[in-house]
């Protein structure tokens, strides 16, 4: 039977009672995501510092079937890949944490935009359809502002790949959208690998997983991240997963580029994230 924990006015739901008491000595809670899968939890704190990020793993959230502990070593493992990575469209981890009881939490900087894939909002087909959707609102912007946030992700790819990483479980879920400043930042690449890598847990949602994905023994590489890039163009400008040219929005050429990064044959891709945007760019400026 789940449970109720008030903290701060804001309800937390979980399977089980969790003690979070640390949590009022950072500050004063004002929002909870506790419907991810992966078995963490989000808060947004009001800090005497200014407002924060945080990802606790350590508790069992309603819709983790896991093992807590296997949730805290993921959060672990994934500080070395923010210190890696950091970049300008990527948000900053500040800290990071145990906590009394095994729990551990991860410190972001706290940024104004709102999710692209609000499931726990605004779960499809409002995602697609309800004009308070982000993701609707998304597409209702100009092509120009559109292909300025794709720019934003890709140049967080291209320095990813450069650094040898591979963008594993990277969805529309994964980017933050300021509608007042028409800026774009990068979350939730914990499961970000660097090569050689597998996806041996399979992780990834089935709109941006590259075909060799689904084979756990694969060693994946720069032509996962094309298949990837390729994935939110169509995310964005067309038609998810119908890639005909009816439901794309950004030209011939773009749907050219885009057709190809996702072809099922990674050999059939561009070899990297690089020439991808090498050629996408020449028609986007």
């Amino acid at each position: 039977m789940n449970v109720s924990i008030t903290l701060s006015g804001i309800t937390v739901h979980l399977k089980e009672d969790h003690n979070f008491h640390w949590l009022f000595r950072v500050g004063r809670v004002f929002c909870v995501f506790d419907q991810q899968d992966s078995g963490n939890i989000c808060f947004g704190v009001e800090a005497q510092d200014g407002k924060q990020f945080i990802k606790y793993a350590g508790a069992k959230p309603t819709e983790f079937e896991g093992d807590p502990r296997d949730a805290v070593q993921r959060l672990k493992e994934a500080v070395d890949v923010y210190e890696d990575l950091v970049h300008e469209h990527l948000i900053a981890l500040r800290s990071h944490f145990a906590v009394d009881g095994g729990g551990y939490a991860l410190v972001y900087e706290w940024f104004n935009g709102e999710c692209l894939h609000p499931h726990w909002s605004y779960p499809p087909p409002a995602k697609y359809t309800d004009s308070r959707s982000p993701y609707y609102r998304f597409r209702q912007l100009s092509i120009k502002l559109r292909l300025e946030a794709l720019d934003h992700i890709y140049s967080f790819h291209k320095y990813t790949e450069a650094k040898r990483y591979v963008a594993i479980d990277f969805y529309d879920g994964s980017i933050l959208y300021n509608f007042d400043t028409h800026t774009t930042k990068i979350c939730d690449i914990d499961f970000y690998q660097r090569q050689p890598c597998t996806n041996t847990n399979g992780w990834g949602s089935p709109r941006y997983i590259a075909p060799e994905e689904l084979d756990p023994t694969t060693q994946l590489d720069e032509r996962t991240n094309v298949f990837r890039m390729g994935a939110i163009a169509f995310g964005l400008l067309g038609g998810e997963l119908d890639r005909s040219r009816s439901k794309w929005e950004g030209g011939e050429e773009l749907y050219r580029i885009a057709l190809k990064a996702v072809d099922d044959n990674p050999m059939q891709r561009y070899a990297s994230v690089r020439e991808f945007t090498n050629e996408w760019n020449q028609y986007t400026t």
